[in-house]
């Protein structure tokens, strides 16, 4: 997942950059790092001086240099030039991103309440922010002037894709309301920005705030040895030794859940993981989720659109609901039809064995496994010993450097907001600087679940030179025990992959303006450069050049290899339909015209029932934890991620036909994609690297539903 860290306003790319000349003049603080720290090699953050209370003032100041940038720019006496009026909007505010990326990275990644606490308090502020620039009538006129004469500027294609956006910008922004509207498009902005921000805070706390502590260890049967010890370790932390604690953070519970032949316990931490933010106490997320769609659907309609959907979906790939409802129902009949086959497969085991009930969405991973194996002879267990974290780092940067001629060089002498987040210097392949990659693994009370991308200061050309970037991947991979090292299942091998996907879009991007750069892309098109290097990590020969057993060196042996091959379609229906379901809900909260007041589990349960869903699966993110939606940047976007395994199965399938390490065909992606992020509609940069518009049938074929779809 690519992170939004912070958005609304023109060009807030979080670049890191110094305004902090104009501080002689105002009544702050100097000695604030934020504001003042010496220049770091390599443009990173001065991690180890920054402590809590220096980002609220400096925050403050910085809010107050952009609005001086802003005003001096609407009032410029000199007639709108793109440079003067377009390039200066870019180029403004970098202060405040610079701050920003640091505070909304760091409070992602180890936050406390203290930070928490703070971005309550900035949030609106930050939003109100936003629109008076928006809403700055003098500067709109200057942008709409410009804009309006466009075609006889000569400007380059970059330039005019800036342009447009930026004039766009005002719009979907509210530039054209009157004055009345602007307020209330302002009031429910800086309600949304909160919003979030509570979504957010009690999503954590719901999994911090969660522990499945068991006593015997014959309740433990059927769990592997790794997953015992960390538990054993989780409760000696805890102060509670000789006794077991599970939580809900993924490493902990997905094993729970595929392993524990404790059927009752694998209910109870079931129940907790779908009840999160649904359980009546402080950290409840129905009303936000009330609160956040009614908003939603306020403002597109203020802005002249019938929808939240309508409204996103104009500046993506999709364009519009229909288009990605058409997608979705296309693979969700197939889908489902595979669902429900193994839902079968999975009770004609459970009735082999004697079991006296009607298979469970907590039962559905327990007995695939089983079924995994009896088909398959596969046991997911016998592959974590040759997926240790330092080799799996191996691989990824080995397949990076054939691709791409990189080279990652560990710098301990970088400063870090964490001891876990280890920074690497990335080279070209002719040894000149790439950018900096920040890569922080293990789950912790102050991080958030799950994994993305993210920078602490994006891409970008000044006086004629590359401004390198600094990217960060953070995950939640599961941690050493004891003298065991850090042993990763198949699917965190491929969030890895994943993840370090989105980096090289960061760390590859060549364009001249920072809101151009990189990941700033629709998206529908951002998840292609990091789920095409997902498909690498599978292939056989990628497998053994890292996957060594952690013991004994040994290369994975063809055995297995041959059984993950042989079973890559099973589980598909699964895994594909919970997805759907997720994206099927979001665009439901998004496509309503009329005031939201509905229960918003009763509004997802009548959703999933309307859709045929079966009993057995529930979708991958339900609503009350749907983080992507209403506390990220992926509100009627969830989609995003099929719409662009399309496009990177029909990528990949280049790679397969020319060679996986294919030159002319890396160089391609590299030069059409990676580098070029938001320069050019994403369709054009498509066809510039493949040659024609993507085919379904490769992603159909992967599935195993190309029979429906071909």
């Amino acid at each position: 997942m690519r992170k939004v860290v912070f958005g609304g306003i023109i060009g807030l790319s979080l670049m890191m950059s110094a305004c902090k000349d104009q501080a002689k003049n105002e009544s702050v603080d100097m000695s604030n790092p934020l504001l003042s720290a010496p220049e770091m090699e390599f443009g990173v953050p001065a991690f180890h001086l920054i402590k809590n209370e220096h980002y609220e003032p400096a925050m403050e100041y910085a809010l107050k240099v952009h609005s001086d940038e802003i005003n001096e720019i609407a009032e410029n006496q000199e007639s709108p030039t793109f440079a003067n009026t377009i390039e200066a909007l870019e180029n403004s505010g970098s202060l405040l991103n610079d701050i920003s990326s640091i505070f909304f990275n760091v409070n992602s990644a180890h936050t406390n309440d203290t930070l928490q606490k703070i971005s309550e308090v900035l949030a609106p502020k930050l939003s109100e922010h936003s629109d008076k620039i928006f809403m700055n009538a003098k500067l709109f006129e200057r942008v709409k002037l410009i804009h309006s004469v466009k075609d006889d500027l000569g400007l380059d294609e970059d330039q005019l894709v800036l342009l447009d956006k930026t004039y766009k910008g005002f719009v979907r922004n509210g530039a054209l309301l009157d004055e009345t509207n602007q307020k209330r498009l302002s009031t429910i902005n800086q309600e949304l920005s909160l919003l979030t921000v509570k979504f957010s805070q009690n999503s954590l706390a719901e999994v911090n705030g969660y522990q499945l502590e068991v006593d015997k260890l014959e309740d433990l049967a059927g769990l592997p040895e790794e997953q015992i010890a960390g538990a054993a370790e989780t409760a000696k932390a805890a102060g509670k030794e000789g006794k077991w604690i599970f939580t809900l953070q993924n490493p902990s519970i997905m094993p729970f859940l595929q392993y524990a032949d404790n059927r009752a316990l694998r209910e109870k931490i079931w129940t907790a993981y779908k009840n999160r933010g649904n359980n009546g106490n402080a950290n409840d997320n129905k009303e936000n989720i009330k609160k956040l769609a009614e908003l939603r659907r306020e403002k597109a309609q203020l802005l002249g659109y019938k929808t939240h959907a309508d409204y996103v979906l104009e500046e993506q790939m999709a364009k519009t609901p229909d288009r990605v409802n058409g997608l979705l129902n296309e693979l969700w009949a197939p889908a489902l039809k595979v669902a429900s086959n193994e839902a079968a497969e999975i009770q004609k085991m459970i009735d082999a064995e004697g079991g006296n009930f009607k298979l469970a969405p907590y039962d559905w991973r327990y007995y695939a496994e089983k079924v995994r194996k009896a088909k398959f002879d596969l046991n997911e267990q016998d592959f974590k010993p040759y997926f240790s974290l330092e080799k799996v780092t191996e691989g990824v940067f080995d397949v990076t450097q054939k691709l791409f001629g990189l080279t990652f060089v560990r710098k301990d002498s970088l400063p870090t907001y964490h001891p876990e987040a280890v920074p690497y210097q990335v080279l070209n392949a002719d040894g000149s600087h790439l950018g900096v990659l920040y890569m922080d693994f293990h789950p912790r009370a102050s991080k958030r679940g799950g994994a993305w991308m993210t920078n602490y200061r994006e891409q970008s050309t000044k006086d004629g030179k590359r401004v390198a970037p600094v990217i960060s991947i953070v995950c939640n991979f599961s941690k050493p025990v004891g003298d065991v090292p850090a042993l990763l299942t198949f699917d965190e091998v491929s969030t890895y992959f994943h993840e370090f996907g989105h980096a090289l879009h960061g760390l590859l991007s060549d364009v001249r303006y920072r809101s151009q750069a990189g990941t700033n892309v629709p998206t529908d098109f951002v998840e292609l450069p990091s789920q095409i290097l997902e498909n690498w990590a599978a292939e056989p020969e990628v497998l053994k050049s890292f996957a060594k057993h952690y013991k004994t060196g040994e290369v994975i042996p063809d055995a297995l290899i041959q059984k993950l091959e042989k079973s890559g379609k099973y589980g598909q229906g699964f895994a594909t339909v919970e997805y759907l379901a997720s994206s099927f809900v979001d665009m439901a909260y998004h496509t309503q015209t009329a005031k939201f007041e509905e229960d918003p589990i009763a509004f997802e349960q009548k959703t999933l029932k309307d859709l045929g869903m079966i009993d057995q699966i529930i979708p991958r993110h339900s609503s009350t934890y749907f983080n992507h939606i209403f506390a990220g940047g992926y509100s009627a976007g969830y989609y995003s991620y099929i719409w662009s395994e399309v496009l990177d199965a029909d990528a990949f399938d280049s790679f397969k036909k020319k060679g996986l390490f294919d030159k002319s065909t890396a160089d391609a992606f590299k030069n059409n994609i990676l580098s070029k992020g938001g320069t050019k509609d994403p369709m054009a940069l498509y066809v510039a690297f493949k040659g024609a518009e993507p085919s379904t049938k490769p992603l159909l074929i992967r599935k195993g539903l190309a029979s429906t779809g071909s």
